[in-house]
């Protein structure tokens, strides 16, 4: 019995080691190959790799059956080998993610397995092979018809969702695809570290490919040595922290351990560490917002004051608890002040807080309910009115109340694109 009791320990400690240290060393910051990438039904990605899934652009690795547990109910799970969202609003499957196993197929719909899955891949998808490297969904006019795209070593198989008509195609001049995924109506294809963007219907890549994923899927504090850094921060496809503009009308927009700084006088966009710049702060601000020649910037339940210049001088006594300076417990999602106005607007979840910068005690009062959206990253109040981002893409509103009343989203439109330049 004692041996029996030695051996079962022995066996539980391998395992429990094995799962630490493969999760330690699932540093996607390192340049990791994913096995499969798709998008959840809230536009997040869900990066696959081996039996671990990371969830949006950064974060820590974890075991893909914490949130699919039926993964590994039917199948001892090593990777998934493909996976895709079904996006189209005129199918019975829409939203659901499937999974891709050998020669099985899962479906899930909000992280729940679909009555009688999984089942065989030529049962669903009639005329798709085993063993799949890749799939992606291709929703009309970006393919003829509503379609899926799916991988396997060279070959290349558009499935028709509504005929279930599988037409083959050549794609000379892409890469085989270990990945793939369509995201912000781009279609990628991921290739080891690295990926390159395609025309869904030709396979023909577009632009300077490939490009290290990485750079710009991944949130991450050091980057490849070829990385330029202005390059990768205007078309990032990583959520940005704060963004704000000063006086003299330069914009600065703040993601991870990084910034981009753009200067009126000659609209130059530069990028730098927020360690470099900032030094006293390190890292992931909260918010940031701009008022009387001095950035306010505010990480977790602190507050740090720089006055804007040459160099950005840290004020003496900060940082200081954000109670005591602004009146309100952090952590803030975003905070903007609109042109000379001297009422900071601070962004709580989906309550929207004011301060009188100009009282001696200030305090968050004037709460109002945000009822857009339930998450914003950022915001930015300038001569144009008041832009809302959340995730890639902003929204403009031509003031904070009626940013507060409104009912219905404007126009989305693209941060990398939009506010940066970036074309691809």
């Amino acid at each position: 019995m004692k041996l029996l009791t030695q051996v079962l320990l022995c066996i539980f400690a391998c395992l429990f080691l094995n799962w630490c240290y493969s999760a330690a060393v699932l540093d996607r910051c390192l340049g990791l190959e994913m096995d499969a990438v798709a998008v959840n039904e809230v536009g997040i990605p869900y990066f696959f790799k081996g039996d671990h899934l990371f969830k949006g652009f950064h974060g820590k690795a974890e075991l893909s059956n914490e949130s699919f547990a039926e993964l590994d109910d039917h199948h001892h799970l090593g990777h998934v080998d493909a996976a895709f969202r079904m996006h189209f609003e005129n199918s019975t499957d829409h939203d659901h993610l499937f999974f891709f196993l050998d020669h099985s197929v899962f479906s899930y719909y909000q992280h729940k397995l679909e009555q009688g899955y999984p089942k065989k891949i030529s049962e669903v998808f009639p005329g798709i092979p085993d063993h799949l490297d890749a799939a992606v969904e291709c929703p009309h006019p970006e393919c003829e018809e509503d379609s899926v795209i799916f991988f396997k070593g060279d070959e290349i198989y558009h499935y028709n969702v509504r005929t279930q008509a599988v037409d083959e195609k050549e794609f000379k001049d892409m890469p085989n695809c270990t990945s793939a995924f369509r995201f912000m109506e781009h279609f990628y294809c991921f290739h080891g570290h690295m990926f390159s963007k395609f025309d869904p219907k030709t396979g023909e890549v577009l632009g300077k490919y490939p490009k290290e994923a990485r750079d710009y899927f991944m949130r991450c504090a050091k980057f490849s040595e070829e990385s330029d850094p202005v390059e990768r921060e205007r078309c990032s496809r990583v959520h940005l922290d704060a963004v704000t503009s000063d006086n003299a009308g330069n914009k600065y927009a703040f993601r991870g351990h990084h910034f981009l700084f753009k200067e009126e006088a000659n609209d130059t966009l530069k990028a730098d560490t927020i360690e470099n710049a900032f030094k006293e702060l390190h890292s992931d601000v909260d918010a940031v917002f701009s008022y009387q020649d001095h950035l306010y910037m505010i990480k977790n339940d602190k507050i740090h004051i720089y006055k804007t210049g040459t160099a950005h001088t840290h004020l003496e006594g900060y940082p200081k608890p954000l109670k005591e300076e602004l009146g309100i417990e952090g952590p803030i999602d975003a905070a903007f002040v609109c042109g000379d106005h001297h009422i900071a607007h601070l962004i709580k979840g989906q309550k929207m807080y004011d301060v009188d910068l100009k009282s001696s005690q200030r305090v968050a009062d004037n709460e109002r309910p945000i009822s857009l959206f339930q998450k914003i990253d950022a915001a930015i109040c300038d001569g144009e009115g008041l832009k809302v981002i959340v995730g890639n893409h902003y929204y403009h509103f031509d003031s904070p109340m009626l940013f507060i009343a409104g009912r219905a989203l404007p126009e989305q439109r693209r941060v990398s694109l939009e506010l940066f330049g970036c074309d691809h």
